[in-house]
């Protein structure tokens, strides 16, 4: 049940963060790739497509896979509705392989801290550089710290066009600063005239890294030219009181 995205969950999701959605990160993903060589982008994690699809229409050729089959329905219905096409898999960032060589690899809104695994998360970063090109980039975010030890508890809501009600209730139950991770049950309910028609528990595991942490993991992994900046400001090295900190590293040439 970890980190699993299910129907509701996915459902929620797509509610909450629809394709175009942006946190600031759509305008700095374009930017970044806009300086990036030619060739296809890779996003894992792409999810219902939020940030995937408009960098498609804005003329970037891209690649993405998901864990989950219900994201990827939504990501494959929003393409077919705006008449695009892409590859789309279903496939782990653990398990992922493709002969194509990669001009960038993007993951935005802290989709890599789903691997709360330090070994796994190193051998998906090994992995990653070998699927970019020679001076390929390597371009991710992470949340801070902070973004972990917040509320230990949420409830949310969403109304649909159909009028029923969808709610997710956060519990955070464990933290574990040893392994540096957080476990969280997330409960989703979904309600159709006041009686409840389905509910979904998922167990959420995150792990949170230090920005100086991660840079020796990039390197690690063989990656140069390794910077981060805060608050989707490239070139600005984050501080404290920023909510969420972007990589930028490169495959040697």
């Amino acid at each position: 049940m970890q980190n699993r995205y299910g129907k509701l969950a996915s459902w929620v999701y797509d509610l909450d963060k629809p394709v175009g959605h942006s946190f600031g990160d759509q305008e700095f993903y374009r930017a970044r790739l806009s300086q990036c060589d030619s060739g296809p982008v890779l996003e894992p994690a792409v999810g219902n497509g939020r940030l995937f699809i408009p960098l498609i229409e804005a003329g970037f050729e891209m690649e993405g896979f998901d864990a989950s089959v219900e994201m990827l329905g939504y990501c494959r219905e929003e393409c077919r509705k705006r008449g695009l096409s892409a590859p789309l898999t279903q496939q782990s960032f653990e398990s992922y392989v493709s002969k194509t060589r990669f001009s960038a690899i993007i993951i935005p809104a802290g989709s890599f801290q789903l691997i709360t695994s330090t070994a796994s998360a190193t051998a998906v970063l090994r992995r990653f550089h070998d699927h970019l090109a020679p001076g390929g980039r390597l371009i991710l975010d992470l949340d801070p710290i902070g973004g972990f030890l917040d509320s230990p508890e949420s409830v949310r809501s969403w109304t649909t066009d159909e009028g029923d009600l969808l709610t997710l209730t956060a519990r955070r139950v464990e933290t574990d600063y040893i392994a540096q991770t957080t476990l969280s049950h997330l409960r989703y309910e979904h309600w159709r005239d006041g009686v409840l028609a389905a509910t979904e528990l998922d167990l959420f595991k995150l792990r949170w890294w230090g920005v100086h942490e991660f840079e020796l993991a990039l390197r690690a992994a063989g990656f140069t030219d390794v910077s981060a900046c805060g608050g989707y400001q490239h070139g600005r090295a984050p501080d404290r009181d920023d909510q969420i900190i972007s990589f930028e590293a490169r495959r040697p040439a």
